[in-house]
């Protein structure tokens, strides 16, 4: 136990703000997509669904950067470990979560990546193609492996227990995510099916 209170500090500012950020963001994307879904408010305050789309695209990445920034004010205010730093694995683990976020970024497009789903723009079927074939989440996954990365080329324990976080509060996310997006599918093929 010695070990862990030597080399995380639990009441750092810094770390606090970030485990805050990390399970905001989730839960706002969430909640406006959500509500964007039932009430289309997101579309009539800005006259578009598309421009809307975008609009909570840009803050999701706004407050990705932000939590990112915080992130990284936490590696620095945090004890190294030299047992854990490791810049190969570091890169390694970096490279992997980049390919992972950037391939399921170029198979879903711009509004398939920032729930445009949820906006009424549907894609006719299910990504199946890589990363999705050997992932269901890769975005996910390849963004809770950068911040691992991040952590792991800087000997930062605290780092890791974040990176955890993040991989935790998307879990978290997709048991609402998930199941949500699937009703909006299956509903979009039952009124096509009452069309015919």
């Amino acid at each position: 136990m010695s070990f862990i209170t030597d080399y995380l500090r639990l009441n750092d500012p810094n770390f606090l703000i970030t485990v805050v950020l990390i399970m905001f963001s989730p839960t706002y994307w969430n909640l406006v997509a959500r509500s964007e879904y039932r009430s289309h408010w997101v579309t009539h305050l800005f006259r578009s669904a598309r421009v809307g789309c975008s609009v909570l695209a840009v803050s999701i990445m706004l407050l990705g950067l932000h939590r990112d920034w915080w992130f990284k004010q936490t590696l620095y205010s945090q004890p190294k470990v030299s047992a854990i730093q490791s810049p190969v694995l570091g890169y390694a683990v970096i490279a992997i979560g980049a390919l992972l976020v950037l391939s399921s970024f170029w198979a879903l497009g711009w509004y398939g990546t920032f729930l445009g789903d949820y906006f009424g723009m549907l894609m006719d079927e299910p990504v199946t193609s890589f990363p999705f074939n050997l992932v269901s989440d890769p975005m996910y996954v390849g963004t809770t492996m950068n911040f691992a990365g991040v952590a792991l080329l800087e000997g930062s324990l605290a780092g890791l227990v974040l990176a955890a976080l993040v991989g935790l509060c998307y879990k978290v996310a997709l048991l609402f995510e998930g199941p949500f997006t699937e009703e909006i599918y299956r509903k979009r093929d039952a009124d096509k099916r009452k069309v015919y």
